[in-house]
């Protein structure tokens, strides 16, 4: 599904040797400006970081996420994952960069052998955020990006067990699915989820603040 979506995305385009694609046909350029400006800011201010991305990472890529948070590794393409809604609402460019390079730092630890099982996931998850707090301590507007790095850092263990990451990707399912809805696919599919959920007496509560994946 992935590669198929991959072909379908809007025709995109190299920078630094890093490919930059969108799978929405609207608003593209948009969104190739808002990816380009971050990789701008973390070049300018985090040069080493923006040098070990490069070499960690082969694509930057807008598409819808059904995992739940903003942004995701795809460590077969891979690639950094920014999720359409995100980049469309975030306003200020420091929010990608941060996203971006915790995708990446999630890149070189597995390029590390270092995986996302359960028992390693929070320690992970710590170090790709405290990658974000550096980066948003050489940033001239990084002090939001640093607070939501903090607040995510401060999230209980309970938050990162395989039972509740896979609610937040039934949730993410649901409401990238709603989010896609012109699409008639995207309609069936949704239809034919909440009709399973239905049979099966799930109940899908409220989508809370997701942090990167």
């Amino acid at each position: 599904i992935d590669r198929i979506m991959l072909w379908l995305s809007a025709a995109g385009r190299p920078v630094d040797g890093l490919w930059i694609g969108s799978y929405y046909q609207e608003n593209a350029e948009q969104a190739f400006r808002r990816v380009e400006e971050a990789l701008c800011l973390i070049k300018t201010y985090d040069r080493p970081k923006y040098d070990r991305l490069r070499c960690d990472l082969d694509r930057i890529w807008v598409r819808p996420l059904m995992s739940g948070g903003c942004a995701q590794f795809n460590p077969v393409l891979r690639a950094c994952l920014l999720d359409g809604r995100f980049v469309d609402d975030t306003k200020d460019a420091e929010f990608v960069a941060a996203a971006i390079v915790h995708e990446a730092t999630h890149a070189r630890l597995w390029n590390r052998g270092i995986r996302y099982d359960e028992a390693v996931r929070q320690r992970v998850e710590g170090i790709c955020m405290r990658c974000e707090l550096a980066l948003a301590r050489k940033l001239p507007d990084g002090h939001r990006v640093r607070q939501w790095a903090e607040d995510t850092l401060a999230i209980s263990a309970s938050y990162w067990t395989d039972e509740a990451a896979r609610d937040r990707s039934l949730r993410g399912r649901i409401e990238a699915l709603q989010h896609l809805e012109r699409n008639w696919v995207a309609r069936i599919v949704l239809a034919l989820l909440k009709r399973r959920l239905r049979r099966t007496g799930h109940k899908v509560l409220p989508q809370e603040k997701a942090p990167h994946g």
